[in-house]
């Protein structure tokens, strides 16, 4: 699967290369899918609906071309390094302007690298994509260890904290030190670490969201629609697959399944992306569905269904991002948190409301998400 190439300075130049064996074993295990009866319920009340799986498995076999989308990936210069005792997979895209800002872009769960493919683009080379070539980026995207091509960690207790120290010594390896860093969802609690390890290279932390979302303890001083909104979050979270419980309690027991069934894994994976892309009614009418089989197919060849819960099964409860108030905190769209809440732990500098996008704005928004994330850094070039 990995061809390397030559070493340099403890960098590895990485060559995604699936074996024509287990591109075969895929399609045989999609052709002999045991498919299941539809439960009753409207549209989406009970899961993913059968007719809609079958069409989306269906392209998955015979529609969805991989060598093409590994060519798309391999065509982004990538890289393996090991950073405390573990092999780090690395996107590492220089723009062609001078005075490029280095950009660490960290991603989610459940996502990977694929998450940037049409970000990538925008950032790194804006004049060809309508921008200011003025606000050009060095884009260096590490894959989270335990998700795709990264190592997974070798014990319990492995922490977004470790995560951070070990993307900051990525940069340095790579010879930045200055630039800023990206996260969303996981990459929301991992890019506030990387600010804690290196405060005096990191110029700004820039989040998706969650920043600034009430707690209970927190009822006290919320205002009256604040409550309420508060109240409402609650009945929201109820109504979803509750991932984190489930990751938390037992990721050994699910992953026997997710490894085993290239289908019970898309099952899974686009319900969570259904949960995600809230602007639609299926994530597919936001979301490239070749992007987002990109995704899957990547999380199965690579075995990763299981090692990349790590951070929700070493946590006794879910808790939102704090973020961090050693470096200016930027955010994509500051609703549904609060401000004031987000101000406590961080210096905001940048908190627009209204931007359009779901969850994973970079994957269904990438020319507003890559226009937001200039008008943060823009105050460090």
């Amino acid at each position: 699967m990995v061809t390397v190439l030559s070493m340099t300075d403890e960098i590895r130049n990485f060559r995604i290369d699936v074996p024509e064996f287990d591109l075969a074993d895929l399609h045989r295990r999609l052709d002999a899918t045991r498919w299941p009866r539809q439960l009753p319920g409207q549209d989406w009340q009970r899961g993913v609906p059968v007719d809609h799986l079958r069409e989306l498995a269906g392209h998955w076999r015979t529609g969805y071309d991989w060598r093409a989308q590994e060519a798309r990936l391999n065509a982004f210069p990538q890289f393996v390094t090991e950073i405390d005792g573990l092999d780090v997979h690395f996107l590492h895209v220089r723009s062609t302007e001078p005075d490029a800002l280095p950009l660490l872009l960290t991603h989610g769960w459940p996502n990977s690298f694929v998450e940037f493919a049409e970000l990538i683009g925008p950032l790194t080379d804006p004049r060809a994509h309508g921008g200011d070539p003025g606000q050009a980026f060095h884009v260096v995207v590490p894959s989270v260890p335990g998700f795709g091509f990264s190592a997974p960690p070798a014990e319990a207790g492995f922490s977004v904290a470790r995560v951070g120290r070990m993307f900051a010594e990525l940069m340095r390896r790579l010879g930045y030190d200055r630039y800023g860093v990206q996260g969303g969802d996981l990459g929301a609690y991992v890019a506030p670490e990387v600010a804690r390890a290196a405060p005096e290279r990191v110029v700004g932390a820039y989040v998706t969201g969650g920043l600034g979302m009430p707690t209970e303890a927190d009822l006290p001083e919320l205002t009256e629609p604040e409550r309420a909104f508060y109240h409402q979050m609650r009945e929201w979270a109820g109504v979803g697959v509750d991932h984190h419980g489930l990751l938390r309690a037992a990721p050994q027991t699910f992953s026997y399944a997710w490894q085993d069934s290239p289908v019970g894994l898309l099952a899974w994976m686009i319900h969570k992306f259904k949960e995600f892309t809230w602007t639609v009614d299926i994530p597919e009418k936001a979301i490239d569905r070749d992007l987002l089989l990109t995704n899957v197919s990547l999380w199965w060849f690579t075995g990763t269904s299981g090692s990349s819960s790590w951070f929700m099964y070493d946590n006794t409860a879910f808790a939102w991002p704090q973020g961090q108030n050693l470096v200016p905190t930027g955010v994509y769209s500051g609703t549904p948190g609060i401000r004031r809440l987000a101000e406590r732990h961080n210096r905001i500098t940048h908190w627009p409301e209204g931007n359009p996008g779901s969850h994973f704005v970079a994957m269904d928004e990438p020319y507003a998400f890559a226009a937001d994330l200039r008008a943060f850094f823009a105050q460090f070039r």
